[in-house]
């Protein structure tokens, strides 16, 4: 099984592909780094121009190939290749690499605009998560973890809906497998309106009601997963805004968040949520969205 890591010769994606590397190594798996560089057009035979187009389409793939597997050297623990394809669209190429090399994860970087040790979603990945088969995992810009680091603790986005409960399970038992601390987290935001006391009494109550139904979720939750065997911890993320929730989560090195794409969507693959995609955007760890 191997890891897929979108890498551009145009920005640094070193995180991209040490997370790719963290992640392998807590599984055993291998990585691939996957360098994307334009297609030609249709043209009339034996043109000079197409000639010269394809030439500079391979030197450019080559010289990223190489570049992307200088940088995997440098962990030499984890089995590694890296290869270049040519396509008019990264994420379609990216996909279809993932298809061809039955990659379990695609492994991408974040965008260069976005806050230092932010997540940060480009638009070539804006469109990967929407038309994924399988999860992507996206490192924070700057990301670089040690270089003999694994994945020490899951945090998942528990929504207590059918698709949280049927990933619950399967995130369970990949960190059975790992070693991994597994921990539960459900955002409760506070809504701030300017009103009398006395309505803001009532939104007190209802506050306090949404955070006692969360955490009888999650100990059900906790239950279920004890009776497999399986040890997990609880948190609660509150804060008026979802920035401000997702600082209140402590995190630590060795930690991924998990988050599953929407329940309301038909297809079988990765279609952010309003709330999983507010999460994504806040993290200051890697997240990895599942179909």
């Amino acid at each position: 099984m191997t890891y897929l890591v979108g890498y551009s010769p145009h920005k640094d994606d070193s995180c991209a592909l040490a997370l790719a590397c963290q992640l392998a190594r807590s599984e055993s798996d291998t990585v691939t780094a996957v360098t994307v560089v334009p297609r030609g057009w249709e043209t009339v035979a034996g043109s000079a121009t197409d000639g010269d187009f394809e030439q500079w389409a391979a030197e450019e793939g080559e010289a990223s190939a190489a570049e992307a597997q200088g940088r995997l050297g440098a962990y030499p623990d984890v089995q590694s290749s890296a290869i270049w394809v040519t396509g008019r669209s990264v994420p379609a190429a990216i996909l279809d690499e993932a298809k061809r090399l039955d990659a379990a994860l695609i492994v991408v970087g974040s965008g260069q605009d976005g806050p230092e040790g932010q997540v940060s979603v480009s638009s070539k990945v804006d469109r990967l998560l929407h038309s994924s088969h399988v999860p992507v995992a996206i490192a924070p810009r700057g990301y670089a973890p040690a270089v003999s680091s694994t994945v020490t603790r899951v945090t998942l986005a528990f929504r207590d809906d059918d698709a949280t409960w049927n990933l619950l399970d399967r995130v369970a038992t990949i960190c059975q497998r790992v070693g991994a601390e597994l921990r539960l987290m459900t955002v409760a935001l506070k809504q701030r309106t300017m009103v009398s006391s006395g309505v803001r009494r009532n939104e007190t109550l209802v506050y306090a009601n949404l955070v006692e139904q969360v955490t009888a979720a999650q100990t059900e939750a906790v239950e279920h997963l004890a009776s497999q065997g399986i040890t997990a911890s609880t948190l609660v993320a509150t804060g008026d805004s979802w920035p401000d929730a997702l600082a209140s989560v402590p995190f630590a090195d060795g930690d991924v968040l998990v988050v599953g794409s929407s329940s309301t969507h038909k297809l079988a693959n990765v279609f952010l949520g309003s709330s999983a995609a507010k999460i994504l955007r806040n993290s200051t760890v890697p997240v990895i969205v599942v179909p």
